[in-house]
């Protein structure tokens, strides 16, 4: 079962999103990414949405160790119903919970710009309409964003926009993970 490893909220069970397709995220996995972006301060009162979301694991994280707002996104019915009710761990005007396509999603989003980015979408999904999300992303991101894509460690590095610069990447056994900035 996913829980919430750091910060306020440490050792709070999430509800788990069952189905086909779901890959959480392993807690050796975000136990280095969340190092990681603490030691480039990009948690502390940050702005963050969640693409692809599915239980929330890592928006939720990031709300706990100290991030001001998350904005949850997931198109599957069954990570919907978890976020939302994972949502209410947290104060109701921290967290807002949407059903629908990253994309659409974004191109609709006017929210404050987005500090921290993560996009953890299932590994089927083509290279090229994750290269279409991040292009969208990109437009939305404040000038000192850090974006997270996490993908199967077979597939090829995510075709970034001219307008962002990846600046590390990391393989944990069959997990990718590879950080971003705007230029």
């Amino acid at each position: 079962m996913a829980r919430i490893i750091a910060g306020t909220h440490k050792g709070r069970r999430l509800t788990p999103v069952s189905g086909e397709g779901t890959r959480p995220t392993s807690d050796r996995v975000k136990e280095s990414l969340f190092s990681r972006l603490e030691g480039l301060n990009a948690l502390d009162d940050a702005v963050v949405v969640d693409l692809y979301a599915g239980s929330g694991a890592l928006g939720f994280e990031a709300l706990s160790r100290g991030a001001r707002s998350l904005e949850a996104v997931d198109r599957a019915e069954a990570a919907y119903r978890a976020l939302r009710r994972n949502a209410a761990l947290f104060e109701e005007h921290q967290v807002s919970v949407t059903k629908g396509p990253a994309l659409a999603t974004l191109r609709q989003r006017q929210g404050e710009p987005i500090e921290l980015l993560f996009l953890d979408p299932p590994y089927t999904l083509e290279e090229t309409a994750l290269a279409e999300v991040l292009a969208a992303a990109a437009e939305q991101l404040h000038q000192a964003a850090t974006v997270v894509v996490e993908r199967s460690s077979r597939s090829p590095e995510p075709t970034w926009p001219p307008s962002m610069r990846p600046f590390h990447h990391k393989t944990y056994g069959t997990t990718a993970v590879w950080l971003a900035e705007p230029r």
